[in-house]
């Protein structure tokens, strides 16, 4: 399981926060795993392209990818490609 070593939540939040944080670890260990598996199975795509390709929401996607990159697990290709909404995004890839 990756372990990400970003706080989900910052000292001065409520309890109520380090508690929600504390459970959403394994969801977001899930979804580095979902993206990872998805960018080695099909190559190199946007943001846009893995939601549809991990049934996760482009939200999921870009913050996971944020995480994975510091974790140095994906990095962006340096190239774009056409989001959905026909905008140019980021490609990104297995690190």
């Amino acid at each position: 399981m990756l372990q990400l070593e970003i706080p989900l939540a910052r000292s001065s939040d409520p309890v109520t926060s380090h508690a929600a944080a504390d459970s959403a670890k394994e969801l977001q260990a899930r979804h580095h795993r979902i993206i990872l598996a998805a960018l080695e199975a099909h190559g190199a795509a946007g943001k846009d392209r893995l939601a549809v390709l991990t049934s996760l929401t482009g939200v999921q996607v870009c913050r996971r990818l944020v995480e994975l990159e510091r974790m140095g697990k994906a990095a962006p290709t340096g190239k774009t490609v056409t989001s959905t909404a026909g905008r140019q995004e980021r490609e990104w890839a297995v690190a």
